[in-house]
């Protein structure tokens, strides 16, 4: 798929100001797509909208359809007679510039459980309609969820392989059982979901009406403790008590000496194969009604992965295994028509994951901070960018510019100033004003680079387990001065 000549911001929601101690969906998210529009921009990233666990990670969510019920705008359930206003209550004093979790989510469950009594008692008869067409619109994949999510509460947070062995192995007679036991608890999971729902919704076509696209992330794997692999054991290297076999990871690379090893259960592709791929299909198919383009994190897993043994304790002793990477792309496509994907091509590439992501013709990634280490024909560098790319300062896995650039080495400082025939002083803005001058159809600039924000406002360190995905902005930091520079830049370089 062809994109036109675009800029944008990538900050997910869980970033922006909110008393409730968490970015959410209500009014300072509107406030952010006027802030968008009035600056020019075109483009909103965000990363996946799932419901976290432990560690907090938007990249380990319990379901792959799921969204997350803490970006839930409280205000927004009041405005819309789903909770009394003196229902809220005192609200916490949470931290204003980042994301204290476990509060959080205490407090915003609270909440949640009291707007669905509050609507189970006296809400509308057409919102009621309204959330039973939800059900049943998206019960090949809330059914599967609500189920593992009351589990996983009824169970103290505990991952599934741990849950009785029934249950656990997703038996008919067990599944049936527990569904009976725990229907409170089911109904309300689904309408903690149908609530998200209905606000990302209102929010996504404020959005668009301002001719502003939400880009999205889907990760190409999911996580271990996630309703996808407790109800499809079948499509991953499971045994028979639900223990994965092989996880997957990354080697050792510019993040990490012992690579990366993430867990995710790795894919029975054959059996894939033999349904045609539908489950693939329908997580594209209800992504795509989120969100209205998708960036496939760890894209070249799609051409080999690399497979890890479960009882590795670090990604070294693994290897690759090939992926039908072009036969699922091209079943994809032939239900559901031209995709539009951003291919996240970081890391090893071979020229048999460029030739895949050439195929279907997904613009792949190019990142600033990685132009500057080499010479000249450094494909990061902005020259050497074509037109089917997306360009970024830096991503939610780096560190932010004004952080990476007070620790790089001596030299790329030095290659970086000459490229630029400037020195230090405003480095972040000439490196967004490369980025929006590149040839590359897409250019995303992450928010913490537009307030030129250090290592303290960095989302996430990989390989490091506790501390990030918090920091958030405070009221009026991405003030009109910011805007308005923004603007006239974007404008410059035609975008």
């Amino acid at each position: 798929m062809s994109f036109p000549r675009s800029a944008g911001i990538l900050l997910h929601p869980t970033s922006l100001p909110s008393r409730y101690g968490i970015g959410d969906l209500g009014e300072n998210a509107y406030d952010f797509i006027d802030f968008l529009a009035g600056a020019g921009q075109s483009l909103w990233q965000v990363m996946p909208l799932g419901p976290t666990s432990f560690g907090d990670s938007p990249y380990q969510c319990l379901s792959s359809c799921a969204g997350n019920p803490m970006l839930v705008s409280p205000e927004k359930l009041v405005e819309d007679g789903l909770l009394p206003e003196d229902q809220i209550g005192s609200v916490p004093r949470f931290p204003q510039d980042k994301v204290d979790y476990g509060p959080v989510i205490e407090w915003k469950n609270a909440l949640l459980w009291r707007s669905f009594h509050y609507f189970r008692r006296y809400g509308k008869a057409h919102r009621k309609r309204r959330f039973e067409r939800f059900c049943e619109d998206n019960a090949y994949w809330l059914d599967d969820y609500a189920l593992f999510k009351a589990l996983k509460e009824h169970h103290e947070g505990a991952v599934w392989t741990s849950w009785p062995h029934d249950i656990a192995t997703h038996q008919p007679g067990a599944v049936h059982q527990w569904r009976e036991r725990l229907g409170e608890q089911l109904w309300a999971q689904k309408y903690f979901q149908f609530l998200f729902a209905l606000q990302w919704r209102e929010l996504r076509s404020y959005a668009n009406d301002r001719g502003i696209k939400v880009i999205g992330d889907i990760p190409i794997f999911v996580a271990m403790d996630s309703a996808d692999a407790w109800a499809n054991p079948e499509m991953f290297w499971l045994d028979k008590d639900g223990k994965p076999i092989y996880v997957a990871g990354v080697p050792p690379d510019y993040f990490s000496e012992t690579g990366q090893l993430w867990g995710n259960p790795l894919y029975r592709w054959e059996t894939m194969e033999c349904t045609k791929y539908r489950w693939w299909v329908r997580r594209f198919r209800a992504s795509l009604a989120v969100v209205d383009i998708l960036r496939i994190d760890h894209f070249r897993g799609f051409e080999g992965c690399w497979e890890v043994p479960a009882s590795e304790t670090t990604a070294v002793n693994g290897r690759w295994v090939k992926v039908p990477g072009t036969d699922l792309f091209q079943t994809i496509q032939e239900t559901m028509g031209s995709l539009p994907i951003i291919a996240e091509d970081l890391g090893v590439i071979t020229p048999e994951v460029r030739a895949l992501r050439d195929r279907f013709g997904f613009p792949g990634m190019k990142i600033l901070q990685f132009a500057f280490g080499g010479g000249p024909d450094n494909e990061s560098l902005p020259h050497n960018h074509i037109r089917n790319c997306v360009v970024y300062t830096g991503t939610h896995d780096n560190d932010t510019t004004r952080g990476w650039y007070e620790s790089a080495a001596g030299h790329e400082k030095d290659f970086l100033h000459r490229y630029l025939g400037r020195g230090g002083k405003e480095i972040v803005w000439e490196l967004i004003r490369a980025a929006l001058a590149s040839p590359a159809c897409m250019a995303i600039v992450p928010a913490q680079d537009l307030l030129e924000l250090g290592t303290q406002a960095r989302m996430n360190k990989p390989a490091v387990a506790a501390g990030n995905w918090s920091w958030r902005l405070t009221t009026g930091q991405l003030h009109e001065g910011i805007g308005q520079r923004l603007l006239e830049l974007t404008r410059l370089y035609a975008r």
